[in-house]
């Protein structure tokens, strides 16, 4: 077929062939993906300029890309960097692009978009603003606008079309309002793509004749007519059910006293713009995302979300020099609540797993987990019987240790006490391959002591999972003193194997986590022996943003292992000469044990009573009893300051220490692992964006320390900063 060079632009080339079918190609010859930065703006402008004055030239165009995936989204550095000052720059920005993608959608000729891979965030919305959508089944691709996990909202047109796509409810929870993102086969499903063809032939064939079968194409909401699906936010059927979306959306993750604002401005968005013409609705979506991108909690999600976790999966942490490895056959020792679920995600990535527990009854338990999540998937649909059956054939439970015969990793997750440990690793040594990668699950134990007890120091490191492991999405690789760059390279490729995303500390008592998590609860219940009322505490917590208070997780953890925790901490802060300063908290976590027979949840008493399911019977009356004081004279503000600026206060010093090796470690691992409130963009994030930057934070740890003790000193190495912790 011969053709005609018809658009040359920067980023955008487009080719008319003998069947009248102009080709448009995104190609950024500048990044390894295509995204909305200022090169691929002028080149569109260009791009609708030339399609608009040759309309006799063409009779329909395939939109389609250069790139492995399709268009990757907004210009992000941008949009994190984008403050108060900056709103007419970022509505100018998406009401330039919206006019284009306007134009391109009435041109009056057919418009297809070829999805070649992944199309997400803005680089859905050009895909949206075409008549029909095909996309290749690759396994790799996602779709839909994620736009709200990083506290914004689909600003280039992604909530207006999708409300007139989908109605108002259906485009809310399933595309705009939680951020999924679809794989091909689920895109078709749901009706993000109108059509999944194997290959890249097809697809573009299967383009070209949806063109010759629809010259007359127009979007629905520009023909006569037109009514959004399931109706208006005027419509009665609808307006009922709009009041559950908005508290739903209201639940968690308050900023000082706000909800978070993203989930709530798209439902604004939604709703408004619903009752507005197309090109009013537009105006209503820039206004509310100009908002987000102009205001703190979309920099720090962005920064976060985006750039520090993109940086820890591309393996940032990770020896560069090691060769990718992963496992043949993988050991799980211990077959209790966390070696089951470890076993199950193993086998979920397709790599054979023996669960060794003392007996094989027990064993047998332990696989019991992964057929009770498979069994619920397979009866949801969300799976098939054969897909769970391959998974469950993966998992060999065994009491033998000649069944470990060939195992080339190794996942330990017995009790934490080092002999045990220790004796655990021996029982198999002799029956796992040569170089095994031997990996200690736990929370506090340093992995250098643990390793005197293997045969090969170097291939030993540690793996703390969180759970439930199978929902959690971190796990925590520990270097110890003698841990090799190899068996880090290999434990990394595990944690990705496994779909965790990994992040890399160093070996001390608590690494980085639990000694972080500690400071939360400890500045909490300090706060109920400083007399202020539980419930209060507990409210503080969620409305700094926290998905749990601080008493209901120390109950979970147990308020026994949490004081042999804090004692394992204070002795080796001690033996390393670091200064242990005392809590509040721990004359009363240890007089609930000891007096009060309060040890937590597990045994149905902690600070809170439980009923015989396990289930909350509220705060224990006990400590207002004991402890609540009318005169406390804490701010409701300082309560909050408190969690947060002793977890950032507690991380500096871990990056300090060479606990931490990366901010990026510290802010996603404080996230997916310990709770911090992801509004804040983790818990070194947190410290940028204070009035006046970091001597901001400076200022306020301060005044907390005059107020609280000395559990607020500001370490040297913050002062002598002084812009950003980055």
């Amino acid at each position: 077929m011969s053709t005609s060079t018809a658009v040359q632009t920067s980023t955008i080339t487009g080719e008319v062939g003998d069947d009248r079918v102009l080709v448009l190609t995104i190609d950024d010859p500048t990044q390894a993906t295509n995204t909305m930065n200022d090169a691929f703006g002028q080149s569109l402008a260009s791009t609708i300029d030339w399609l608009e004055a040759h309309r006799d030239d063409f009779d329909g165009v395939i939109v389609t890309s250069g790139k492995d995936s399709f268009f990757s989204g907004g210009d992000l550095e941008l949009l994190r960097d984008a403050g108060p000052n900056d709103h007419a720059t970022i509505s100018g920005a998406l009401d330039f692009t919206k006019d284009k993608f306007r134009r391109l959608e009435r041109l009056g000729k057919p418009v297809v978009a070829a999805l070649g891979g992944t199309a997400l965030g803005g680089g859905y919305e050009i895909a949206l603003a075409c008549h029909y959508r095909i996309a290749l089944d690759k396994k790799s691709s996602r779709f839909g606008l994620p736009e709200v996990t990083l506290g914004l909202l689909p600003g280039a047109g992604g909530v207006t079309r999708t409300v007139r796509m989908f109605g108002v409810v259906e485009a809310l929870t399933r595309v705009v309002g939680q951020g999924q993102r679809y794989r091909p086969a689920q895109a078709l499903e749901f009706g993000l793509v109108d059509e999944v063809v194997d290959t890249e032939e097809a697809m573009m064939a299967a383009a070209r004749a949806w063109i010759a079968a629809h010259p007359d194409a127009a979007q629905p909401w520009d023909r006569d007519g037109f009514e959004i699906p399931g109706g208006t936010a005027a419509s009665p059927g609808l307006a009922d059910r709009l009041p559950a979306l908005t508290a739903a959306a209201s639940v968690r993750t308050p900023v000082k006293g706000a909800p978070m604002p993203a989930p709530l401005a798209v439902i604004a968005a939604a709703v408004e713009g619903s009752v507005l013409d197309f090109d009013s609705a537009s105006l209503v979506e820039t206004g509310h995302c100009t908002s987000l991108a102009c205001g703190p909690v979309s920099g720090n999600l962005i920064q976060s979300m985006f750039f520090d976790l993109g940086s820890i999966n591309k393996g940032v942490s990770r020896p560069p020099a090691e060769p990718q490895r992963v496992p043949e056959k993988v050991l799980v020792i211990g077959a209790g609540m966390m070696g089951a679920a470890i076993a199950y995600v193993v086998a979920s990535a397709k790599v054979p797993v023996v669960l060794r527990d003392v007996s094989i009854e027990s064993a047998e338990r332990g696989k019991d987990y992964a057929r009770s999540i498979l069994g619920k998937s397979v009866a949801k649909g969300r799976t098939t019987q054969e897909a769970a059956d391959a998974v469950l054939s993966l998992i060999t439970a065994s009491a033998d240790a000649a069944d470990t015969e060939g195992c080339d990793l190794v996942v330990e997750a017995v009790f934490e006490d080092p002999a045990v440990k220790q004796s655990a690793f021996e029982a198999v040594d002799k029956y796992l391959t040569a170089d095994a990668l031997l990996c200690s699950n736990t929370s506090t134990l340093p992995i250098t002591a643990l390793a005197q007890g293997v045969s090969r120091r170097s291939d030993f490191v540690g793996t703390h999972f969180f759970s439930p492991v199978d929902k959690m999405p971190l796990v925590e690789i520990v270097v110890g003193e003698h841990t090799s760059d190899s068996a880090l390279a290999r434990a990394f490729d595990f944690v990705r194997l496994i779909g965790k995303t990994p992040i890399v500390v160093g070996d001390s008592h608590g690494f980085f986590t639990t000694r972080v998590i500690g400071r939360f609860m400890d500045e909490a219940i300090s706060m109920v022996a400083e007399g202020v009322h539980p419930s209060t505490v507990e409210q503080a917590a969620l409305h700094a943003g926290y998905p749990s208070g601080a008493l209901a997780l120390m109950d979970e953890i147990s308020l026994t292992l949490s004081r042999h925790i804090r004692e394992g901490m204070a002795e080796a802060a001690r033996a390393d000469g670091r200064e242990w300063i005392d809590s509040k908290s721990y004359a009363l976590v240890d007089r609930m044990v000891d007096e009060f027979e309060r040890p937590g949840r597990k045994s149905g008493r902690g600070f809170y009573d439980y009923a015989e399911d396990g289930s909350k019977a509220g705060l224990w009356p006990g400590l207002v009893e004991h402890y609540l004081r009318a005169d406390h004279g804490i701010p409701f503000e300082d309560m909050m300051d408190r969690m947060l600026i002793a977890q950032s206060l507690d991380s500096i010093a871990c990056l300090d220490e060479g606990v931490l090796r990366t901010v990026a470690d510290a802010n996603i691992g404080s996230i997916m692992g310990i709770g911090y409130p992801a509004w804040t963009g983790g818990v070194l994030q947190f410290v940028n964006q204070f009035d006046g930057g970091l001597s901001g934070f400076v200022d306020r740890a301060e005044e907390l320390r005059a107020r609280y003790g000395d559990r607020f000193i500001v370490p040297s190495s913050l002062r002598s900063r002084t812009e950003r912790y980055l």
